[in-house]
């Protein structure tokens, strides 16, 4: 008989044994790719979020930064105000190649055209913008004409409808920006003209006129200068210009990363402390087995069986159970935290996309050598006892 149908052999005579280890190995490995897919998920959404921002240092009201960070992380409504002034005065700043303003407006609850509760509004100037404007060349090859917005991958046109209707006046949706996972998702952008011919219209088509107060900005988009240092350019302009507080990209959202930082240190724990108790509780079940199969293995020796012969056939039914357990544990959790994905993002307060394809295999290719460390480590010794045993004393016993 073949090592693996011996092994096969021992895995089908066994079932409540081996159906008890794997449950174990499944639950390591279900918890490392959960932890693993939303740590990599946030950690996906920051980049991608940052990515789309297109600045090297975001310029906001002294005092707004929380509000700010939390608009563009997680869609929710602000709306922060400062003179068109500071344009001058950023710009001004030695190392500052290029600046460009940004509008927040109000988000929409409820709104029809998103797939999502609320909607944030930013608007940009096509002057200056180097934000949305690569998009578009790359996408559309022209720039927004007034009536015309984009959108985050959650803004849709209503069925049934032909534009977006906002504030009583009608807006043509040209495209949709790729996911990030944070709330530029649920963001629609549009070019100050289009802000100022819905503000003018809604006087008298909508219920609530949209107000935008004159020479006034939300943020500040800055580019620095190829052989400048951006973070001694951000302290320059905290020095220079009072009133404002300079962000740099990698900075940005460093709340939300310190609190992903706690939340990866605890997931670290709790998977170190079942793996812990997995692999003793692996182990003393294949000890326990290893006395009631002495006679057996006393046996295939007395045919002819090697004790090395004997140790693989031990190790390679591990390895059966680990592989299996291993593959589908990170099929079945993948599903669910792909399925559930918005409720976790939500429930834990912060953004999430799922990895790439490539990023998720190499993530299932080490939950499945998880399992299989799992499994060696815990096997080793009562394979290797009950490789070396005696047949003639294991027959007497």
């Amino acid at each position: 008989m073949s090592i693996f149908g011996l092994a096969i052999r021992n895995i089908k005579g066994s079932a409540a044994r081996s159906l008890t280890i794997f449950l174990c190995v499944l639950g390591i490995a279900s918890f490392f790719v959960c932890t693993t897919l939303v740590v990599q998920g946030a950690q996906n959404s920051l980049e991608k979020g940052i990515q789309r921002l297109g600045a090297d240092i975001l310029v906001v009201p002294e005092g707004a930064e929380q509000k700010v960070e939390t608009a563009l992380l997680m869609g929710k409504p602000t709306q922060v105000w400062m003179s068109t002034d500071y344009l001058k005065k950023v710009s001004a700043v030695p190392g500052v190649a290029r600046v460009s303003p940004q509008i927040y407006l109000q988000s929409l609850y409820g709104a029809s055209c998103c797939a999502v509760n609320e909607m944030f509004l930013v608007v940009y100037d096509p002057a200056t913008d180097f934000a949305v404007t690569p998009w578009l060349e790359r996408n559309l090859h022209r720039s927004l004409t007034a009536g015309e917005v984009i959108g985050g991958s959650y803004i849709f046109v209503p069925p049934g409808e032909k534009d977006i209707k906002l504030y009583g006046i009608g807006l043509t949706l040209r495209g949709n920006l790729e996911p990030t996972g944070t709330g530029i998702d649920q963001t629609m952008f549009m070019p100050i003209e289009t802000a100022r011919m819905m503000a003018q219209g809604s006087l008298t088509s909508a219920v609530e006129p949209l107000v935008i107060p004159d020479d006034t900005i939300s943020s500040i988009m800055v580019e620095v200068a190829p052989d400048a240092d951006p973070h001694k350019v951000s302290l320059k302009m905290l020095l220079d210009v009072v009133g404002v507080t300079p962000i740099e990209s990698p900075n940005l959202f460093g709340k939300f990363r310190e609190q992903m930082l706690g939340l990866l240190w605890g997931f670290v724990t709790l998977l170190s402390f079942a793996w812990i108790l997995s692999m003793v509780l692996i182990g003393l079940i294949f000890s326990m087995a290893a006395n009631e199969r002495r006679r057996e293995m006393a046996v295939l020796r007395a045919l002819g069986a090697t004790r090395y012969f004997i140790f693989r056939s031990v190790l390679t039914e591990a390895g059966i159970i680990a592989i299996i357990a291993g593959i589908l544990g990170i099929a079945v959790s993948s599903m669910l935290v792909y399925t559930f994905k918005d409720y976790v993002a939500g429930s834990l307060r912060m953004p999430f996309l799922f990895p790439s394809l490539s990023s998720f295999m190499g993530m299932a290719l080490i939950g499945v050598a998880l399992s299989l460390a799992t499994m060696g480590l815990a096997t080793f010794l009562p394979a290797l006892r009950i490789s070396r045993q005696e047949p003639a004393v294991a027959m007497r016993e």
